[in-house]
């Protein structure tokens, strides 16, 4: 049975190397990993996302995932917003869900990514009336319930 997720593959198109490199390691800070000799014709690199690998993997052709995403855990939201933003990526705020921050952005040949923080304030939510359906979900102050 399933019991962890062990990596994530993000595809890319082929020399996608220096990019990947100065995106997912210069800009978001994750450390490369050396990739088993046996797959390194292939292209792409690997780095450590926390105890995960995150891949990123050439494929041709290639086509950005629009919708399927990862989303990383970051420790300062705030701080990874302004950073992409300063590295020229452009970053849309969603709303938050189930008490965590986040938003979108992409990257640099169009995979969608979602950076996630749990909320300050401890936000919760919850389903507005049980009788509803579908169920629409609506902020609650960590204080109620």
């Amino acid at each position: 049975m399933v019991t962890d997720i062990d990596h994530l593959q993000i595809a890319a198109p082929k020399g996608c190397e220096a990019q990947a490199r100065h995106f997912f390691g210069d800009v978001l800070g994750l450390a490369e990993i050396e990739k088993p000799k046996s797959l390194r014709s292939r292209g792409g690199c690997w780095f450590r996302v926390g105890s995960r690998q995150l891949h990123i993997g050439v494929e041709e052709p290639f086509r950005p995932a629009t919708k399927a995403h990862p989303a990383f855990s970051v420790n300062d939201i705030q701080t990874t917003f302004a950073n992409l933003q300063n590295h020229g990526i452009l970053c849309v705020w969603d709303k938050p869900l189930a008490g965590r921050r986040r938003f979108y952005a992409r990257d640099p040949w169009g995979n969608r990514l979602e950076f996630t923080q749990p909320s300050q304030n401890g936000l919760r939510f919850r389903s507005r009336s049980r009788k509803q359906a579908p169920a629409h979900l609506m902020p609650v102050d960590s204080n109620e319930e």
